[in-house]
């Protein structure tokens, strides 16, 4: 892969890990809610998500996903089903009172290895991020040369750019915490992040696989 070359696949991944979308709406929402440095465990998870399907892709198996219409659209659709779940999970999560130096509960009880498995599964389920990446990795892969260095450095830009993002949008988000300090803003808040999870899985579950 030459300088060139990466310089143009850097380029599509500063479009595509700097967009809005699922994984930043889960870790802005979270960072709000349970602080920023709880939100940098669904940064991780996000990344690791990105790590499994760029394996897949590049092993050959994202090509029979890209191919396979009934496969595509049963990952479609447990991706949609999940972001829907999580949606509603979040919609109807309940809130008690709180003082303005209060912490939400959820930032003294939510496991930091819940919100990886989640991010996690955010990331798996997307179908568009599988068709990114086993519709963009092979464009790069120059297959006269060793494979496993440019798989490294096309992943490790892909990561280190999705992880920074990520943390940035969390930190943003975490800014806005003071003003989630009455129970009724925290409803609010829950009930549109929730609508907008449950907005993307709609979406997904509409999308054609071509």
């Amino acid at each position: 892969m030459s300088t060139q070359s990466w310089i143009v696949y850097l380029t599509l991944v500063l479009a595509a890990t700097g967009t809005p979308g699922p994984a930043v709406l889960f870790i802005m929402t979270n960072s709000s809610l349970h602080g920023w440095r709880k939100a940098l465990f669904a940064a991780l998870g996000n990344i690791t998500g990105l790590l499994i399907l760029g394996i897949v892709a590049i092993t050959g198996l994202g090509a029979v996903i890209k191919t396979s219409e009934v496969l595509f659209d049963a990952i479609k659709y447990a991706g949609a089903l999940y972001l829907v779940f999580l949606g509603l999970k979040m919609f109807f999560k309940k809130t008690s009172g709180l003082s303005d130096a209060d912490e939400p509960p959820a930032l003294r009880t939510m496991p930091s290895r819940r919100l990886f498995l989640q991010a996690l599964g955010v990331a798996l389920s997307n179908p568009k991020a599988i068709l990114f990446l086993t519709a963009l990795l092979p464009q790069f892969v120059d297959l006269e040369r060793p494979l496993l260095p440019q798989f490294s450095v096309l992943m490790a830009t892909l990561m280190l750019f999705s992880f920074s993002f990520l943390t940035a949008y969390a930190l943003l988000a975490d800014r806005i915490r003071g003003w989630l300090t009455r129970p009724g803003r925290i409803k609010a808040f829950n009930r549109t992040s929730g609508s907008l999870f449950v907005g993307f899985g709609l979406l997904l579950a509409r999308a054609n696989s071509r």
